[in-house]
């Protein structure tokens, strides 16, 4: 029994070096390097620091592709590396670093605390931050942010800083401390580069300074061409002016590139305000083919606003609260419980989506949507202004929903605050 035993685990333990080391292909400049490294890893004596590289490229190759299987990949090479190497904060970091784009947040987070209090490196605590602000706990996650731009100053650490403004709902300092991230970017990290460029455009968007939304796009495509992320901005920057025809080569791009929900809806808003209505009911039907496994967070929001498979979206919405709690989620749930009609737990949640002070165009119109049919009418009044602010935000059909909202809601008799299900 014990020889069986020692030979499945011996399986097992050889099955993630396995896993990383099967060939994948391709000819791209980050194929031959994962490709070299993995030959390292077979023939060094000590192949350690060979499946650490190796985890990193598998990364790599996840950003440049969009592939989440790559993130997998680098994860069963910390998993390797734990075995050659048991506890060492190499693996640790790459393995924290792959759950968390994989969106095991509470899986995560015992790695990171480990991280910080045996070493404490800036990018240990950029992953503490991490998980804890994709489970709502801003207070802890800006600490944590706080020691690792305190120890590094530098774009990663100014990306996270930024985002923590706009949660906080403070759009001008976002900006600014992105600005920065821009100025420190470098060609050298293309990819890197191209998104802070990418997610200052989306401020500016946001800001309503179009042009310089625009300039960032072009220079986020400087760097990388055919990014994904700029193409969809660049497509949304087209829509908030109107330009819908205009929209559908870098939205179609995009989508092509990178066929998240976030992207298709995009697409076929696109396309549906274009006049060509069967194009965009054959992206919806792909999105809903893949969008529960994609993306179920922003799949349940686009069901719930299409009014389809309700029951199914409420159910995503509830499973990724078990492992995000951040506003955005809050939001998803809000939604989702408002298309079920349970206006009361929508309200509930939708308050919880507000409370950090996000100023987010679609966080006010699910808002305003709650307060009004609850007949809440100050309330209602107000969120739906905020979102009529912060239209260049809206997807067309979103912004069709606001002034739908808008027009009903300010055609009825004043009525009490009471709040009524």
């Amino acid at each position: 029994h014990t020889a069986t035993t020692e030979t499945k685990d011996a399986r097992i333990i050889a099955e993630p070096l396995r896993l990383v080391l099967l060939p994948l292909g391709g000819d791209s400049a980050l194929d031959l390097k994962i490709s070299r490294e993995q030959e390292k890893v077979r023939t060094a004596a000590d192949p350690a620091p060979a499946l650490e590289q190796l985890g990193w490229l598998f990364v790599a190759k996840a950003r440049a592709s969009f592939d989440p299987g790559f993130y997998k990949l680098a994860e069963q090479c910390s998993l390797a590396l734990e075995e050659k190497k048991p506890h060492a904060p190499e693996a640790l970091l790459l393995r924290g670093h792959a759950l968390q784009n994989l969106h095991s947040f509470k899986e995560a987070e015992p790695l990171a605390r480990e991280l910080v209090a045996r070493r404490g490196r800036a990018f240990d605590y950029g992953l503490l931050g991490d998980v804890l602000m994709e489970q709502g706990r801003l207070a802890e996650a800006v600490a944590a942010y706080q020691q690792m731009a305190d120890l590094k100053p530098d774009p990663q650490a100014y990306t996270r800083a930024a985002h923590m403004r706009w949660l906080k709902g403070d759009l001008e300092g976002a900006i600014e401390v992105m600005q920065l991230a821009v100025q420190a970017a470098s060609p050298r990290d293309a990819e890197s580069a191209a998104w802070v460029c990418t997610r200052l455009a989306l401020y500016q968007l946001q800001a309503g300074d179009f042009e310089k939304c625009r300039a960032h796009c072009d220079a986020a495509l400087g760097f990388q061409k055919n990014y994904p992320p700029a193409l969809l901005a660049s497509g949304r920057l087209l829509l908030a002016e109107n330009k819908f025809d205009a929209a559908l080569e870098p939205l179609r791009a995009a989508a092509k590139l990178n066929p998240l929900p976030e992207y298709q809806w995009a697409l076929a808003d696109a396309l549906r305000a274009a006049n060509r209505p069967g194009e965009s009911e054959t992206v919806e039907r792909e999105l809903r083919l893949r969008g529960s496994s994609a993306d179920p967070r922003t799949f349940a929001i686009f069901l719930a606003a299409r009014g389809q498979d309700v029951s199914t979206a409420l159910r995503l919405a509830r499973a990724e609260l078990q492992t995000r709690g951040d506003v955005l989620t809050h939001d998803a749930a809000a939604c989702a419980l408002a298309a079920n009609g349970r206006w009361s737990e929508a309200q509930t949640e939708i308050r919880l989506a507000l409370a950090e002070g996000t100023q987010d165009a679609r966080l006010f119109l699910h808002a305003g949507m709650i307060a009004a049919k609850l007949s809440q009418t100050a309330e209602a009044d107000q969120f739906l202004s905020r979102a009529a602010t912060l239209q260049p935000m809206l997807l067309p059909s979103e912004r069709e929903q606001l002034k739908s909202l808008s027009v009903n809601f300010s055609s009825q008799p004043a009525k009490s605050n009471q709040t009524k299900n």
